[in-house]
């Protein structure tokens, strides 16, 4: 590709997507300021069809859109507009992050697998084999520090690589796509899902008026919004989902050439999520759940494992693509572009101390290294601006890169100094460049190893504007709804059912509805019935024409990607007095060579005496460990202890809830009276497995190996 190519793509793009539809406009405000004089404060009014105005009292033209060059082209820093809203929105909290506050992190290294240096010059991605130090952060979105880990959201996949050239963030999440096209409306969509400013609530949720308002009102978060709604949004844990870098970045090599990328995680163990129910009775039981399930893995020596992978091209197919490669709203098919496994990251360590590490992790998408570049997408234009800031105001001093665990592990040398805690400063007489000290001077500039940005040419008139090819904001999202299989669609239906159930303004149910109806008609109808809406309501009127011949695409389900085996998963035995000790033991050994992390749960904690006459001592008391913490269960109950155990309430909660989980069951003979009380009737059901001796183990784990008995499903 030529070093003078334009990253605007070229205005064959821009003339075959022209749309009648005119520029956005924000939505105006009523309302008087009240001026402060001497000693009042003035108010800030919200009243409707007052003019909007930012804090130096500036009328806003358009609150929709940065200031480019070019429709396409890349964010300006004289938009002083945008960078006074996102400022004063990066400032709003302190010490707690503003978004992924609930987070949890663990150190690692990542390997590479296959050198791509005709792709990239940077250093890590160079020889085969060699080890580069990561630090990677999974987080929830809307939540705060204090919220449960399997809050309906977004997970962040933020990854912290120490290459010998610096360090490199690729600060993405777990869904390929985001809610907004531009950074500008980013603290307004963090607005709408947090806390209401009136009343401090309702907390890591989106199932509320603001929410779906907001969403209603902003048809280029529909696609997103179809992930949210999936099951993407309730990962089962952080090592069994994918990790995205969401925008389109650059590779450059030596030469200069440069190619279009985005970054994959895929996890080794494969995807797997939970379902509602079971998220919101988790929540209740274990609100650490994703947090415990890392650190045993890890503690354990199951080390989660995810393949780095990229997915390559180069202007043409940009030019030629159904969508713009710079909308963050959009993905790319691995059908249409496969996705390339270059290494793969191991997380090995715990952290030693949780605020020194975790909570004191800096990431900036700015942090990239020479070999990587940005694209003009204008979320990460926004993004790149706004990350820094937030970390001066969280951890309180420019010198955040002095702590440990944002430290680069490459030598530094610069004439930066003091500033608040600084832990070190430059040595010497010289703290200035250029200087005429000779080699007492201090570092120079080096062009031939130095970060050197891309020549693409940029050209084009200062706008707020988009270029019409982000104006497709339904294909997308249809095609995502088709590749699920029909669980996953039922799924979708109810989460959408649920989320505006909550929502108390019919109106705002009504446009959420509308353009549902531009993404699948069936997907509609279903909510609108869900809700007893008494009418489906017309179809929004698209921006541009929805594309329907795009095909499903198997890797957008969860189900279709699902593990080999059920290696890293949990089960759960059940035990009363006089159980089959060979059973219990049998099963143990089982989930050991299998991989499968085991735990006894008991009536009581100190354990029950089995049919061998020896005391298991239990992990956890039954009504402390539901079978919604567990992926498959196996009960092995002594005679006649079913009988009184039915009457008890975590007990058949533990029997039914696996069931209507659609989980593996395991029982012996004398447990069937609480299948009975747990309403499972007949124990030829599909995903019921009778123990008669311990060499039935092995036939539990072999059917098991499905994770849920979707044949239940109702």
């Amino acid at each position: 590709m030529s070093r003078n190519s334009k990253d605007t793509i070229g205005n064959k793009r821009e003339a075959r997507v022209k749309s009648k539809q005119g520029t956005n406009s924000a939505s105006p405000y009523e309302g008087k300021m009240r001026e402060g004089r001497g000693g009042e404060t003035h108010q800030i009014s919200t009243a409707h069809n007052a003019t909007l105005t930012s804090q130096q009292g500036v009328p806003v033209a358009d609150d929709q859109n940065s200031l480019k060059a070019g429709k396409r082209g890349p964010t300006l820093m004289e938009d002083h507009l945008m960078r006074e809203k996102i400022f004063h929105f990066d400032h709003e909290r302190i010490p707690e992050r503003v978004v992924h506050a609930r987070g949890y992190g663990a150190r690692g290294y990542f390997e590479l697998t296959d050198p791509v240096p005709e792709l990239s010059r940077a250093d890590l991605f160079q020889r085969k084999g060699e080890k580069t130090p990561v630090f990677c952060r999974f987080s929830t979105v809307a939540g705060s520090k204090g919220s449960p880990d399997l809050a309906r959201d977004v997970r962040g996949f933020a990854v912290k690589f120490y290459t010998n050239e610096g360090n490199w963030d690729l600060v993405g999440n777990n869904i390929p796509v985001f809610f907004i096209q531009d950074a500008i409306k980013f603290p307004d969509l963090i607005h709408s899902v947090k806390p209401a400013p009136d009343r401090g609530f309702p907390q890591a949720q989106s199932a509320h008026d603001n929410f779906w308002d907001f969403i209603s009102l902003m048809p280029e978060s529909i696609h997103m919004a179809l992930w949210v709604m999936s099951d993407r949004a309730i990962p089962r844990s952080f090592r069994f989902m994918e990790g995205f870098g969401v925008h389109t970045f650059r590779l450059v090599n030596k030469k200069g050439k440069s190619h279009f990328v985005k970054f994959h995680w895929k996890p080794k163990q494969g995807l797997q999520s939970v379902v509602w129910d079971e998220a919101v009775k988790i929540n209740g039981a274990d609100p650490d759940f994703h947090r415990r399930d890392l650190w045993a893995a890890i503690d354990s020596g199951d080390y989660p494992e995810w393949e780095l992978g990229v997915q390559v091209f180069d202007d043409d197919f940009a030019e030629d693509f159904e969508f713009d490669i710079l909308d963050p709203t959009k993905l790319i098919p691995e059908e249409q572009v496969p996705v390339r496994k270059v290494g793969r990251m191991v997380l090995n360590e715990n952290v030693d101390n949780f605020f020194a590490e975790t909570e004191q992790v800096a990431f900036c998408t700015q942090n990239i290294v020479p070999g990587i570049d940005f694209s003009n997408d204008p979320l990460l234009q926004g993004r790149n601006f706004s990350y820094l800031d937030t970390q001066l105001k969280r951890l309180g001093s420019p010198n955040f890169t002095h702590i440990p665990v944002n430290a680069p592990r490459c030598p530094i040398r610069h004439f930066q100094q003091d500033g608040h805690m600084a832990m070190q400063n430059p040595t010497g007489r010289a703290n200035y460049e250029p200087n005429s000290w000779g080699e007492d001077g201090g570092p120079r500039e080096n062009p031939d190893k130095g970060f050197v940005s891309y020549d693409a040419s940029v050209e084009g008139e200062k706008v707020r504007a988009r270029s019409e090819s982000f104006d497709d904001h339904y294909s997308q999202a249809r095609q995502f709804y088709i590749s699920q299989t029909a669980i996953e669609q039922r799924h979708i239906v109810s989460a959408f059912a649920f989320e505006l159930s909550k929502v108390e303004r019919m109106e705002i149910r009504e446009r959420v509805v509308s353009h549902l109806r531009n993404v699948d008609k069936g997907l509609a109808t279903e909510v609108a019935k869900a809700l007893g809406l008494a009418r489906l309501p017309k179809a929004a009127k698209p921006a541009r024409k929805p594309l329907d011949s795009l095909p499903a695409s198997d890797a957008l389900s969860i189900l279709k990607n699902g593990p080999d085996d059920f290696a890293g998963r949990k089960l759960g035995i059940y035990i009363t007095e006089g159980g089959d000790a060979a059973i219990v033991e049998a099963l143990e050994k089982a989930a050991k060579k299998k991989g499968v992390m085991s735990e006894i749960v008991a009536p009581y904690v100190a354990g029950v005496t089995l049919s061998d006459g020896h005391v298991k001592q239990a992990d956890q008391m039954i009504n402390g460990a539901p079978s919604v913490l567990y992926d498959f269960v196996a009960i092995v109950f002594g005679d006649g202890t079913a009988a009184d155990l039915a009457a008890d309430k975590p007990s058949r909660d533990f029997v039914s809830d696996a069931w209507a989980h659609c989980k593996f069951i395991g029982y012996t003979q004398p447990a069937e009276p609480l299948l009975d009380a747990g309403d499972i009737i007949g124990t030829d059901c599909p995903g019921l497995v009778k123990i008669g001796a311990g060499k039935d183990a092995a036939k539990l784990f072999s059917e098991a190996e499905g994770l849920r008995c979707w044949e239940r499903f109702s």
